[in-house]
């Protein structure tokens, strides 16, 4: 007990230090601070978002998900996610005096990402970083368990809407009830964006297209009665869309053009683990969404596998958790989209999942169509034989299930892995699997 007290307090230690050095360089440096949040999809609008302000501005992002109490003061303090704790924070600490001592060039924009686990979290964060342009992706059941209810989620994250000057701008996704509602609470300047004909900034004549054996999209954006096309080479998810859309509503609201919106908007690529389609072995297809996992996004994911030709339709699903007293029920309402897309084989990795496979076998599904590991590396091990040229494979889960190494064991080129996938640094590689905590007393 004192063990864990002691460990809580060197957090609690942490955070203060780090969150008063990121406070005094944003005063010192006042960048406009563009901060996202959302249940799904902050850091790939993260992306956009920097990558649109990048040929406005010198603009800095948070690295990863660098999105809490320690990520986010050491996004601002530019400290990457490829070191070490205690490198990071003794990088930190020189770092901040670099840049309040000596002459250094900071970035005239910052995009943070803004997550939150808990109740108050969203107040700590604006607590260290004031936002100007404030963007919500989308409210979903992502830690759930912590806030009881859907609406407290969306509670929580409204904070960093209402926090917003009146000369500041509330991006809010046009196509989620809950996100649109939040304008209602800010004196900032709304623009809200999606697919509805309601959204200021609008995506309509969506395509998906192949070249040369690569799937990408494009669409018509939209925005005061002006329409310009954009190519999306590496985008497949409609959700991805959106990001982009975000990404553009950021350009707009500092003052870019749509025709260097649209050209910025060309580089936008989901990062690792976000619904990317990649080669693999012996002709098969892989979209590979294994970042995490809650029932929106595999609602999404499940979409895009619905609109993609193939063969025949693969899903590899590990557990959704942190879903709380809910999550039997969430698993098993996932049967009417698998069944909705023709998926024709499905490999279920975990204890959550059973649910969903016991409801697949009622609904008509054949026992040898569905088919339960008890964790990734097993389902690693077999996956290559079980598909086949032409099949696509949809591979997804939370990310304490480690579908990554699914994933892995379908690539093409496994050595590419570390380019390719989530989780591939060295110290996640060598990170066994682990059983999620919520599965002690499961039978």
């Amino acid at each position: 007990m004192i063990q864990n007290n002691g460990k809580k307090g060197t957090v609690r230690v942490a955070e203060k230090v780090l969150g008063f050095m990121a406070g005094s360089v944003l005063r010192k440096y006042r960048p406009l601070v563009i901060g996202v949040t959302g249940s799904v999809g902050k850091s790939s609008t993260k992306e956009a978002a920097a990558l649109v302000l990048g040929g406005f501005m010198p603009t800095g992002k948070s690295d990863g998900n660098y999105n809490n109490e320690i990520g986010l003061p050491l996004a601002v303090l530019g400290i990457g996610a490829q070191h070490g704790t205690i490198a990071r924070f003794l990088l930190a600490i020189g770092g901040f005096f670099r840049l309040m001592i000596l002459p250094s060039r900071y970035p005239k924009a910052l995009v943070l990402e803004m997550g939150i686990d808990r109740p108050g979290d969203m107040t700590a964060l604006l607590r260290i970083a004031p936002v100007k342009i404030g963007v919500v992706t989308l409210v979903g059941e992502s830690h759930l368990e912590y806030f009881g209810s859907v609406a407290n989620i969306a509670k929580e994250k409204r904070r960093l809407i209402s926090s917003l000057p009146a000369d500041g701008f509330a991006i809010l996704n046009a196509d989620d009830e809950r996100v649109l509602g939040m304008g209602k609470k800010t004196k900032a300047v709304i623009l809200s964006y999606g697919f509805s004909p309601d959204a200021s900034v609008r995506a309509d004549n969506i395509l998906l297209q192949e070249t040369d054996g690569v799937i990408g999209s494009s669409f018509k954006l939209n925005y005061k009665g002006k329409s310009i096309p954009v190519r999306l080479p590496s985008v497949i998810a409609r959700h991805h869309i959106l990001d982009a859309l975000a990404g553009a509503a950021v350009g707009i609201a500092v003052g870019m053009n749509l025709v260097d919106i649209a050209k910025r908007l060309e580089e936008f690529a989901p990062l690792p683990g976000r619904l990317r389609f990649l080669s693999g072995k012996n002709g098969v297809g892989l979209l590979d969404d294994t970042y995490n996992a809650s029932p929106s996004s595999v609602s999404a994911a499940l979409s895009t596998l619905g609109e993609i030709p193939a063969r025949r339709k693969v899903l590899a699903l590990g557990d959704m958790l942190e879903l709380g007293i809910g999550s039997e029920e969430d698993h098993l309402r996932l049967a009417e989209s698998v069944l909705a897309v023709g998926t024709g084989l499905v490999i279920l990795v975990g204890r959550r999942t059973r649910a969903l496979g016991e409801e697949l076998l009622a609904q008509g599904m054949s026992r040898g169509n569905v088919l339960q590991f008890p964790d990734p590396d097993s389902a690693a091990a077999v996956i290559s034989d079980l598909v086949h040229e032409g099949d696509l494979v949809l591979v997804k889960g939370s990310q304490g299930l480690r579908m990554e190494k699914v994933s892995e064991a379908l690539l093409r080129n496994p050595e590419d892995a570390h380019a390719l996938l989530c989780r591939q640094s060295q110290i996640w590689r060598e990170k066994p699997f682990f059983r999620p905590a919520e599965w002690n007393g499961d039978a």
